[in-house]
């Protein structure tokens, strides 16, 4: 159980925390106690393009709070679109019922796109899990390349982000239960973070932002993540042209490959003074000094 402080609150995106009575149990005493969750509803993905209908083509569960910036980059990182020119309009649909706003609705401008297939592929994906050979040459027929090669950054400013991105979780220091997703400089600025329950949403959001700002691609940019570096994190970071991303734990064998075939600096287990090289150790290997 954790408690939260008024300006945590006043921090977190609305809907993104819930209040519960709980009874905590310590030394062979319980009492009850008032404790703060993190909130988890699913949100329904929608795209229309030429005047057709909306299509569903995601749910997923997530922590409410920027979600329009989870739709603009969950369609960037999947594929859909490939800039900020292709999306002609993002809103929130409200339930007239219960007040919640758990639809984005997205128009896009591709005539290409084909919302039956798109369907299809993503929801065999979500379901049936990952095939490495089949989902790095589907990113390669995406036409993704390695971003920046040029682009440096010390071990010391590296160090230094993860103490930067804990520091700025407000929802995870009042329930405990959020992972997180924060985009640096290559000096160490944090220019923003995102929480959520899902590691791939948290990136989405980072993604998404960037997006809207028209900052994209990131190619003079750092992104670190806690937890696990996965293949998913791996192949969004690649799609925003980010060239270093860093985790707290340790990578997937499958974000290995990816990243070391598409140029993708990888570290893992990035904690106080140690770190991991998985693959483009050439942006890294530089002193301070």
């Amino acid at each position: 159980m954790m408690n939260g402080t008024s300006q945590s609150m006043a921090r977190s995106p609305r809907r993104s925390v819930e209040v519960t009575e709980v009874i905590e149990w310590r030394d062979g005493e319980t009492r009850r106690v008032v404790d703060y969750l993190a909130a988890e509803e699913p949100l329904e993905i929608r795209i229309f393009s030429a005047g057709a209908s909306s299509v569903p083509v995601s749910v997923t569960m997530r922590t409410p709070g920027h979600d329009l910036e989870l739709a603009a980059g969950f369609l960037l990182t999947e594929g859909i679109i490939d800039d900020a020119q292709e999306l002609l309009g993002i809103h929130a649909l409200t339930d007239e019922t219960t007040g919640k706003s758990n639809v984005v609705e997205v128009e896009i401008s591709s005539s290409e796109y084909d919302p039956a297939a798109m369907q299809r592929n993503f929801f065999a994906a979500s379901s049936c899990g990952i095939c490495g050979k089949a989902s790095i040459e589907a990113i390669r027929r995406r036409g993704l390349r390695a971003s920046n090669p040029g682009f440096r950054v010390t071990p010391e400013v590296l160090c230094s982000l993860g103490e930067k991105l804990r520091s700025d979780q407000a929802i995870f220091e009042m329930t405990g239960g959020l992972h997180a997703a924060g985009l640096f400089t290559a000096s160490g600025e944090l220019l923003t973070s995102r929480e959520d329950i899902g590691r791939h949403n948290a990136v989405d959001k980072i993604v998404g932002w960037a997006l809207l700002e028209k900052q994209l691609p990131l190619s003079e940019h750092i992104l670190m993540v806690s937890g696990r570096g996965g293949f998913e994190l791996a192949q969004k970071a690649i799609a925003a042209g980010i060239p270093v991303m860093a985790s707290v734990s340790a990578p997937s064998s499958l974000a290995v490959k990816l990243s070391r075939e598409l140029g993708l600096t990888l570290v893992g287990f990035l904690r106080g003074s140690r770190f991991v090289i998985y693959s483009g150790a050439e942006r890294l290997l530089q002193s301070a000094s």
